[in-house]
């Protein structure tokens, strides 16, 4: 017996909820347990919170990790990739950080994501 897709509110979907693009790499940390640490300001403004699931691309590279979020210092425009993750990337590379959720038919329907688009030194752009 399979799921009943025609009836609206019984499957979950996971979408894509909010998204920071072109953010540079400030740094790595190797010796850390892992993780990616961003700028606490562009958390907020992405609605990522802290120990949140992340998908981080690297444009430079090519390479795709699966993380969770650090908030870093309000205002510093950080973004580094900790423990392993260190190894994706260089300082200066771009990366796309991206969060999904999971949500009702109904809810994923009416979603609208968060896209914040940084400058070369991690300010949102308006």
């Amino acid at each position: 017996m399979g799921i009943a897709f025609g009836k609206v509110g019984q499957m979950e979907r996971i979408m894509f909820k909010s998204k920071l693009h072109g953010a540079t790499l400030t740094g790595t940390e190797l010796d850390y347990e892992g993780s990616i640490t961003i700028d606490r300001d562009l958390l907020e403004r992405t609605d990522m919170l802290p120990g949140e699931q992340v998908h981080v691309l690297n444009a430079n590279n090519g390479q795709r990790l699966v993380t969770y979020t650090i908030a870093g210092k309000a205002g510093s425009g950080e973004v580094v990739l900790n423990g392993p993750a260190a190894r994706c990337g260089q300082v200066g590379d771009k990366v796309i950080i991206l969060s999904y959720g999971r949500f009702s038919d109904q809810q994923a329907r009416a979603l609208r994501p968060k896209v914040v688009l940084v400058d070369e030194r991690n300010r949102p752009q308006e």
